[in-house]
């Protein structure tokens, strides 16, 4: 089966097709769904393997943390990477939200400020919010086809209060790919405002050509006293339902204190999750991660040249990951009257971009993890949804 073989996901408990209308009032039966981070391909036969061998096997009693799991992390991360992972440092969560969760409950107390860099990956605000934590926005400058950061602007947002910084790398949702020099510079950002570092890399998989992705560890090694990098197969492999992540902690304090949370809750990850990215992480893995890769450098030029056709659209040039974020503010139009055509008209259901934060307010956010040809009919809908500007 190739990545554009279309596959119905409808019916099938997906968040991504069943919710849609619920959430955006797309109706599953003529809507596209774009929004939600997940693919709408298989994942890679390895892995699939891997299920099949488990469920021949026919038994799933307790398990626990092999060293073969273990071990293929740190493959993956060297060979991937270039960043060598000692597995001692390696934690289980059930996913990343589920560990950015677990970071602001450890190492901040209610009240306690959470600094973000907006736009950025919703989650983000949603979790420090639900926590009762303060999310402290520091906005990126729009310079370009881009974003960078202006950290002098950001240490004037602080008032001591803050005990975090959750950072997004690559960056969801611009795609933007950090260079080492920005990740050292938000390293000492941190260490001048006694901030843990928590850095979400959970697309450093899906990067296009040109573009070399630096782990925080590699880029900034003399951080590791207060870092914690969260990492996953989730998006690479689409097995995000697995609900399996990595927790990444060189400090050993820090990794003791998170260690005694994690089981003080009683939490062990799934044994099937486990068996899914020990296959993964392999050469066979790998190779399918390339392909899709190049799968997705292709939907991502037609849909940009499909956007770049439409007067007043823009789609910021993706350097890594699915998501593309494109920009309505030339239209003239209100945020609500163009998500209205792209819900009514275009029946697309996107990201909203005012919930990234700060600089979101005239965006939407489309996931190109599908088949090509729900690519070429979204770029149709579009162009008739807003043919009055052409």
């Amino acid at each position: 089966m190739t990545f554009s073989d279309l596959i119905d996901r409808r019916g099938t408990n997906s968040s991504k097709w069943d919710k849609m209308e619920k959430l955006y009032g797309v109706p599953p039966q003529d809507g596209l769904a774009m929004w939600t981070a997940d693919s709408d391909y298989p994942t890679a036969p390895c892995v699939i393997e891997a299920v099949r061998e488990a469920a021949d096997h026919g038994v799933f009693g307790y398990s626990w943390m092999h060293p073969d799991y273990l071990n293929s992390v740190q493959w993956w991360m060297k060979n991937r990477h270039g960043w060598d992972v000692d597995t001692d440092w390696v934690l289980t969560s059930q996913g990343l939200g589920n560990a950015i969760a677990l970071c602001l409950d450890v190492w901040s107390e209610p009240g306690d400020g959470v600094v973000i860099f907006t736009p950025v990956y919703h989650e983000f605000a949603h979790k420090v919010n639900k926590s009762g934590r303060r999310v402290v926005e520091c906005p990126l400058v729009r310079q370009g086809e881009t974003y960078s950061l202006d950290l002098d602007d950001a240490q004037s947002r602080l008032d001591g209060s803050e005990k975090l910084l959750l950072w997004c790398s690559p960056q969801n949702p611009s795609g933007r790919v950090w260079t080492a020099e920005e990740l050292r510079a938000v390293a000492a950002f941190a260490e001048r405002n006694g901030l843990i570092l928590v850095t979400d890399e959970i697309h450093h998989d899906l990067v296009y050509p040109g573009n070399t992705f630096v782990p925080m560890d590699v880029a900034a090694p003399d951080a590791r006293p207060w870092t914690v990098t969260l990492t996953a197969a989730s998006k690479t492999f689409n097995i995000a339902g697995q609900r399996t992540g990595n927790m990444i902690i060189p400090n050993p304090k820090l990794r003791a204190t998170m260690r005694h949370r994690i089981q003080t809750l009683d939490y062990d990850p799934s044994a099937l999750g486990v068996a899914m990215i020990t296959a993964a992480y392999t050469s066979q893995g790998a190779a399918w991660v390339d392909a899709q890769v190049a799968h997705l450098d292709g939907n991502r030029k037609l849909f940009d040249a499909a956007i770049a056709d439409i007067p007043g659209m823009w789609s910021m040039p993706l350097q890594a990951t699915y998501l593309a974020w494109v920009d309505f503010s030339g239209t003239g139009m209100s945020h609500d009257e163009f998500v209205r055509r792209l819900r009514e008209d275009a029946k697309i259901a996107t990201s909203s971009g005012p919930g990234f934060g700060a600089g979101g307010e005239t965006f939407e956010r489309f996931n190109l993890a599908t088949q090509r040809a729900r690519i070429e009919e979204a770029c149709t809908r579009l162009k008739h949804a807003f043919s009055d500007l052409q």
